[in-house]
């Protein structure tokens, strides 16, 4: 069961980080691109600290999920595992 829970555990911290990777590429992906075409630089910081905001808020969002799935992992993987289980068993009947 252990071995079971920490891999779920895993996978789920590596999609998180995966997420964040890819939400901090696209926001700056999107920055870059539309760059050039603002012409006015209060709406260029407007749009900075507004990005900016989504990305902290949305970075520390993961980091206190994944720090609350560790805390609590043993629940949380526990049921899923035992859910997953009766699922398969029922199946197989």
């Amino acid at each position: 069961m252990r071995r079971r829970i920490d891999k779920m555990y895993k996978g789920d911290t590596l999609f998180a980080c995966a997420f964040v990777l890819v939400l901090w590429c696209a926001i700056i992906f999107v920055f870059t691109s539309i760059s050039d075409r603002i012409t006015d630089s209060g709406l260029g910081t407007v749009l900075m600290i507004a990005g900016g905001l989504v990305l902290v808020f949305n970075t520390a969002a993961i980091v206190a999920m994944i720090r609350q799935y560790a805390q609590e992992k043993d629940f949380i993987y526990g049921l899923d595992i035992r859910h997953l289980d009766e699922m398969r068993a029922a199946k197989g009947k």
